[in-house]
């Protein structure tokens, strides 16, 4: 049966942002457990062997010395002999420096070690320690100049990573169709086994080979810079399997990517022409990559035996999926001349407008690529008519099942004057001056861009209207993209984002910022949501988790060198540290018991996580009146009315001056995906914090953060029940403190707040850039302020000042909250605050 989604390029409809009921009724179906629909066929994913007698820790026991049965530090000869072994190889100085330091008379006696330098330790690391594919180098040879390729076997690697206990729990290893409602008409998608790709492709196999298990290759690659001076580069390329869940694959530490390759980095500066150049470089790339992933062609068809690290053996068809990479990296792999769109036929010139073109023809291309033996030029006129360059054979050429098209000033003033945030960066120099500005300070800068533009004069007297829906409609655009699961509703909204961004851009042309929008990049947003139905939420693929690979692995690899034909010295390095790793995960399954391998239900995908308070074991000082004897009557007599309230409290006497108070509040998630099991991680705090003199003389500003607090009514999803408040201080009652003032049996919460109300949330958001407005709530001329159960305060709230034409001189950072009458609050600082307030 075909999908209810089965469209794959929808344009997005030119209609007005989705409405708050809207997209609250579409988020709020996160929260609801999915309806899933298994692929067909039951032989898909099935297991072609019983499970053996032995785990993968078993097996790399087998390949210790014979001493492992006693011994778990084998072929180390005790604990300190394995530790000093550990520190030196993952935090110890340099080879020289830890032989000099055996060298000490004593020193290797005195730890009873097994080695007395680098060299003999190097030496039990390589001949007695299991680990990963090794590298092999090979020569590519051009114009007589000899180039290194240093690569590891990629089914050797695929093996590697499918064999690793940590991941067996967790693999997925059949397609799924995930649903949201009874009638599934409305499709969920987030790792890679709830996209079209995966069903389609073992639909594909199992005509042919049934009972296959699809193993999705993903593959990344990005030149990046050695060293900081110099010409120093390493063109590293990593694998990892599509049937990992994302949320382990994104981890460094759970070793979820394999390094592949280091690619030839030469510029070939002896061939002077550049455009040769160009077309010799990128003759050079394909041949290594079709070098590399030419196992692939057979097995991709018939199928591997792959053994996961409970011992279950299956038919394992790894077939390329997807490329991670920037730009540059697609046009390079898809041959397309830069300024082309590497996915669809656009021209150029009609990059910027919301037009749907045909995807590219991998046929025609295919058609165009066998021309080679026609001559020359007969194959660049092909070539030129299929929209590719002339490039021989490239690596994604005879790949089965791969489709290589579908894997891939007053402003500074305002900027100093926001408020602080757990989430927002404080740019105090503001940010027209910045340059080379990263992807980190992009997504940093978006977080406030739309609150600091809402108001600001433009030249001749042009309305900000546009320029608040364009910004609007791009910034919801990446929030939405990024979100790790989606559903075809909140597609649909995704693609509105980009809608209204194209309706309204026409600003930038009028202000002078841009003459066209003829951008690659612009264009190729259009095709997030087919990448999306294709492969699964786009975090899938994320190249900012490679490119935090390049540490690891190129930029330590290349300092543990002696910068003289580092790359074998690289590979040798990095074969070391992975025998290091794996031994120490060996260890350690030994000292818990030679436990069997573990197991674990598949986890449902979730769009926001629990988050919990955490507070500090000690408060931070131990130094307020109405509000206090306000709360304790109406918690301990909740029936009285507010007059009666007022009453008794007044006549209140409370038989203490000092209280305990926290200067910080932090909200922990649990992360379920960690090695050794759930772990806390902070994603969110609040500060409380009074003005403090620092022991140079200088005045350190208070800082009061804005919280959102629920009044008992308040949902997953929506300002409904929520409030905002100025939190000032943060306090506990002991058992002392009450002593006399509650009734018997009465406990109030452990942790209260004392909070400055601001108005109310308004039925609708404002029209134009979809935010709430707020003041400062007051009676009297005082701000209102209870005392709320610190249990109440959801999180961290940023709020951004109206600051009108021009912002005022004497407002600052620490100051705004109190100087500021009207704020915005900000929805875009951070992901978590964008999908659960609107």
């Amino acid at each position: 049966m075909p999908s209810p989604d089965d469209q794959i390029n929808n344009p997005a409809p030119n209609v007005p942002p989705p409405t708050r009921e809207v997209r609250k009724a579409a988020e709020d179906r996160f929260h609801h457990k999915p309806i899933i629909e298994k692929y067909p066929s039951p032989l898909a994913g099935k297991p072609i062997s019983r499970p053996t007698s032995q785990s993968s820790e078993e097996v790399y026991q087998s390949f210790l010395d014979g001493s492992a049965a006693t011994n778990p530090y084998a072929p180390f000869i005790s604990k300190m002999d394995w530790e000093v072994a550990k520190w030196a190889k993952l935090r110890g100085a340099g080879s020289t420096a830890f032989s000099d330091l055996l060298n000490i008379e004593g020193v290797q006696d005195s730890l009873n070690l097994s080695y007395g330098n680098s060299v003999q330790l190097n030496k039990i690391i390589d001949e007695k320690l299991p680990g990963r594919p090794k590298f092999t180098r090979s020569q590519v040879v051009v114009n007589g100049e000899v180039y290194h390729l240093y690569s590891r076997d990629i089914l050797e690697c695929v093996r590697a990573l499918w064999g690793d206990t940590d991941f067996a729990p967790y693999l997925f290893v059949a397609p799924e169709r995930h649903y949201i409602d009874k009638d599934k008409t409305i499709c969920m998608y987030h790792n890679m086994h709830t996209g079209k790709w995966w069903w389609s492709t073992q639909a594909a196999v199992e005509k042919d080979y049934p009972g296959a298990t699809i193993v999705p290759i993903i593959i990344s690659s990005d030149k990046t810079q050695l060293t900081v001076f110099g010409n120093k580069t390493a063109y590293p390329v990593y694998m990892t399997l599509g049937n990992i869940p994302k949320k382990i694959r994104r981890k460094p530490s759970r070793r979820g990517y394999v390094l592949l390759a280091y690619l030839p980095t030469s510029k070939m500066k002896n061939i002077k022409n550049k455009a040769a150049r160009r077309r010799v470089l990128a003759n050079v790339f394909h041949a290594c990559m079709k070098d590399l992933l030419a196992p692939l062609k057979s097995a991709g068809v018939t199928g591997i035996a792959l053994t996961s690290g409970d011992g279950v053996t299956r038919r394992g068809h790894p077939i390329y999926a997807t490329f991670v990479g920037d730009y540059p990296e697609q046009c390079l792999i898809t041959c397309v001349k830069t300024g082309d769109c590497p996915t669809c036929e656009v021209p150029r010139d009609e990059l910027g407008e919301e037009t749907t073109f045909p995807l590219r023809d991998l046929e025609n291309i295919l058609a165009a690529l066998d021309t080679f033996d026609e001559g020359p030029t007969i194959y660049a006129r092909a070539c030129k008519e299929a929209g590719i360059k002339p490039i021989f054979q490239p690596f994604w050429e005879g790949l089965p099942y791969t489709n290589i098209f579908r894997t891939l000033a007053e402003i500074d003033a305002r900027c100093r004057r926001l408020p602080p945030n757990h989430n927002i960066r404080l740019f105090m120099n503001g940010i027209s001056d910045l340059n080379r500005v990263t992807g980190k300070e992009h997504d940093q800068i978006s977080r406030f861009l739309l609150g600091i533009i809402i108001d600001i004069p433009l030249p001749r007297g042009l309305s900000t209207a546009r320029l608040v829906g364009a910004v609007r409609g791009v910034l919801d655009f990446p929030n939405l993209a990024q979100y790790p699961m989606h559903t075809s509703e909140t597609i649909a909204h995704m693609a509105n984002g980009l809608s209204r961004f194209h309706e309204n851009k026409s600003i930038f042309v009028d202000l002078g910022v841009r003459e066209s929008f003829n951008l690659p990049k612009l264009h190729n947003a259009s095709h997030y949501p087919m990448y999306t139905k294709l492969f699964g939420t786009l975090d899938n693929c994320h190249i900012e988790y490679t490119e935090r690979l390049h540490i690891d692995l190129a930029k330590d690899a290349y300092r543990s060198t002696n910068f003289k034909d580092e790359f074998p010295q690289m590979t040798l390095w990095l074969e070391r540290k992975e025998k290091i790793f794996r031994h120490a995960k060996y260890i350690q399954w030994w000292l818990d018991g030679s436990p069997p391998p573990p197991t674990a239900e598949p986890l449902p995908p979730g769009i926001t996580y629990e988050r919990r308070l955490k507070m500090t074991k000690h408060p931070t000082h131990k130094a307020f009146r109405d509000a206090l004897t306000r709360y304790l009557v109406q918690f301990a007599f909740p029936t009285l009315s507010r007059a009666e309230i007022e009453a008794r409290s007044s006549t209140l006497s409370l038989p203490f001056n000092r209280i305990p108070v926290f200067h910080r509040v932090k909200y922990i998630t649990e992360d379920p995906y960690t090695a050794r099991g759930p772990e806390d991680s902070v994603v969110d705090s609040i500060h409380v914090q009074p003005r403090k003199l620092l022991r140079n003389g200088k005045e350190l500003d208070g800082r009061f953060d804005t919280a959102l607090v629920n009044d008992g009514t308040g949902q997953l999803t929506g300002v409904h029940g929520y409030r905002v408040a100025q939190v000032r201080v943060v306090f506990s009652l002991k058992a002392h403190h009450l002593k006399g003032l509650l009734p018997p049996g009465v406990v109030p919460p452990e942790h209260l707040a004392y909070v400055e109300w601001f108005s109310p949330f308004t039925p609708r958001p404002e029209p134009h850039h979809l935010m709430y407005k707020l003041k400062r709530s007051m009676k009297d001329g005082k701000r209102i302020a209870t005392i709320v159960p610190l249990a109440n305060l959801r999180r961290s709230v940023h709020l951004l000042p109206k600051f009108g034409p021009v912002a005022p001189p004497h407002w600052t950072s620490s100051n705004v909250l109190d100087e500021c009458s009207t704020f915005f609050v900000n929805c875009f600082s951070d992901r978590h605050i964008y999908a659960t307030l609107f």
